[in-house]
């Protein structure tokens, strides 16, 4: 019997993941090429975009942090107001 070449996904949420991730792909793929854009290009532009974030908040101080953190919290909660 010949074996798959791709690992089988044990997990149900690991398989709808991969699937999610597999069709929004291909999507964003088809719509570069549409647009005339580079499909490689558009992968890595993806790519440093889900990176951003986490080197962004590397460089950040821990006091510019705290600060973003409350803006975020007060934006949050602006139209919370407790039952009397």
């Amino acid at each position: 019997m010949l074996k798959r070449s791709r690992k089988s996904l044990l997990d149900i949420n690991l398989l709808a993941k991969s699937i999610v991730d597999d069709s929004t792909a291909e999507k964003m793929l088809d719509k570069a090429v549409d647009e005339g854009k580079n499909p490689a290009a558009v992968l890595l532009g993806r790519l440093g975009g889900l990176k951003g974030g986490k080197a962004r908040a590397i460089n950040l101080s821990a006091e510019r942090r705290k600060e973003i953190a409350k803006k975020a919290a007060q934006t949050r909660w602006h139209d919370y107001r407790p039952k009397t």
